[in-house]
């Protein structure tokens, strides 16, 4: 469809990006050249004219004049919108609240989420994401695990007739975006913790990170007889034996594998309790706790030049930005002899620490599904450097591809990559934060496209809290590319999280839209947003 040269004004959504603000669907002028090529919506079939249909009137590939659109009689704002109805189904989960099993392992206001599944299995989502906390489970004992609440939680989900996604959240809840709960590692691993505290992830200067253990341990002896890898395997194996049931009945449809903090893989370089906020570059935490420098340490002798054994001095802090540092400024040490060398160390210890654990779990879940997180890193994508992804292990500066390796890695244990961020729009996060030059739809293309080549399935979640409709057509164009000549899609979605903000009237009709419409379901309503006074307001 041509596009004029004039400048007209086109209403749509705009999202709502605060945390736990009520859902509003309010509208924005946009020059339509602007809109065109910069929406989620653009490569949408032609516009959708339910009136024009109903007058027995042909709809044109053209948008009649925006004027005669937004009448003030109608009831309805009309926009540019795909049809997903007859593409492939797109499973969709929903993850339930962090603080759902309590530190006893007893479920929290059963008969509140009873409704609130019932609810949810009233739109046919396919399931629900349950995070199995180590800190609960394992919480006082050494491989004395209590799943009374998970048992108690999983029964009600089988009764609704609805599917488990598990995670395996070997990490601490809270301090993170959000976190509303407090979840510490296992009290006997403290303890431990307290007289060998570089069991840690340890910053230059000298904090240590409880979000996760450092992989410095994992074929350490120091968790009282056993490395932190047999102590993963014995709590998923336990796991596996207490729920067989639910795998023989393939309730539980994947397990979901923690790698480390938030349970994604990546280091811990972004920490709200250190002080970090968005959009700094974070630091390499792990260099400084003993495990991990001696590693670095034995890498360096081996390369012939021991002095590079040491993490690099010029990277500033946690807020700091690439051009205010030595390191990850253009032209700067990240693309030295030394600053190759450290981060394909650094990048390869996290690699390998994934693989070592996947085999664990594939050995523990005996051929289930089972998947890995990697986080949505978007800040800096438009820099040379790409420094927060550096920082947090993915070795993706704009002159390399830093994660098909990763790919690769999860192919080998036949297993899912689960990436978030996929709701987000460059141009909102260039409106709200220029400075962080920031292009999360070119990183989701990017880590979609590198696990689709190395033929492994992808799923996805958002970020953060999405109510509008807008997000959910962004998510929806990730899911199932337009015209992709291979028809890849995505294998599931789960949508974080469930609350009352989502229950609410209007923010659930449209996420009972989105899911039909990630089913491949016809929507009755396609290219009309509802207008209300309150709700729809033109600037």
């Amino acid at each position: 469809m041509a596009i004029s040269s004039s400048i007209h004004t086109v209403v749509c959504p705009v999202s709502v990006k605060k945390l736990g603000a009520p859902a509003r669907v309010s509208a924005r002028r946009w020059r339509v050249g602007e809109w065109r090529g910069a929406s989620t919506l653009s490569g949408a079939r032609p516009l959708v004219l339910a009136k024009a249909k109903q007058r027995g009137e042909s709809v044109e590939d053209r948008a009649p004049p925006i004027e005669d659109q937004l009448a003030d009689d109608e009831p309805f704002v009309h926009f540019d919108e795909r049809d997903f109805a007859g593409t492939a189904s797109v499973p969709v989960y929903v993850m339930l609240p962090l603080g759902l099993i309590d530190m006893n392992s007893e479920v929290v206001e059963p008969e509140e989420l009873l409704d609130q599944l019932r609810t949810l299995k009233s739109v046919n989502v396919d399931g629900v994401m349950v995070d199995c906390w180590w800190g609960i489970v394992e919480s006082h004992t050494p491989q004395v695990y209590n799943w009374s609440g998970y048992k108690k939680l999983f029964d009600m989900i089988r009764q609704l007739g609805l599917k488990l996604q598990v995670v395996m959240s070997l990490h601490e809840c809270g301090g993170n975006v959000g976190d509303d709960v407090h979840i510490q590692l296992p009290e006997w691993v403290r303890e431990i913790g307290q007289t060998n505290p570089d069991i840690y992830f340890t910053d230059r200067a000298g904090m240590r990170n409880s979000e996760c253990l450092t992989w410095g341990i994992d074929k350490q002896r120091v968790l009282r007889g056993r490395t932190a890898l047999e102590v993963y395997f014995d709590y998923m194996r336990s796991f596996r034996v207490e729920f067989d049931e639910f795998f023989e009945e393939k309730i539980i449809t994947e397990i979901e594998v923690g790698l480390g903090p938030c349970g994604e893989l990546r280091y811990p370089s972004y920490p709200a309790q250190h002080g970090w906020k968005y959009p700094g570059i974070g630091e390499f935490q792990q260099c400084y706790d003993k495990y991990l420098m001696k590693s670095l340490k034995e890498a360096a002798e081996v390369r012939g030049h021991s002095f590079w054994g040491r993490g690099p001095d010029n990277t500033e802090s946690y807020n700091s930005t690439p051009h205010g540092t030595g390191f990850f400024r253009d032209g700067g040490d990240y693309d030295s002899y030394y600053g190759r060398f450290f981060l394909n160390w650094y990048s390869r210890v996290l690699i390998d620490h994934g693989d070592r654990v996947l085999s664990m779990a594939n050995l523990a879940f005996e051929g289930n599904s089972i998947a890995a997180k990697l986080s949505g890193i978007h800040w800096w994508y438009k820099t040379a450097s790409h420094a927060a992804e550096l920082t947090a292990g993915f070795y993706n500066p704009s002159n390399r591809d830093g994660y098909g390796p990763i790919a690769a890695m999860l192919k080998k244990h036949d297993a899912a990559l689960n990436f978030t961020c996929v709701e987000l729009r460059t141009l909102d996060q260039h409106e709200d934060f220029p400075e962080a030059l920031a292009d999360p739809e070119g990183l989701v293309w990017q880590v979609l496209n590198a696990a689709w080549d190395a033929n492994i399935p992808v799923a996805s979640e958002n970020a953060l809290p999405c109510y509008d409709r807008e997000g959910y057509n962004k998510i929806l164009e990730n899911a199932k590319p337009l015209n992709d000549p291979d028809g890849r899609h995505l294998s599931c979605f789960t949508y974080l999280r469930l609350n009352t903000t989502l229950l609410e009237s209007q923010n659930f009709v449209e996420f009972e839209r989105f899911v039909k419409r990630m089913h491949g379901e016809a929507v009755s309503d396609l290219g009309l947003l509802p207008r209300t006074t309150q709700e729809t307001k033109l600037e």
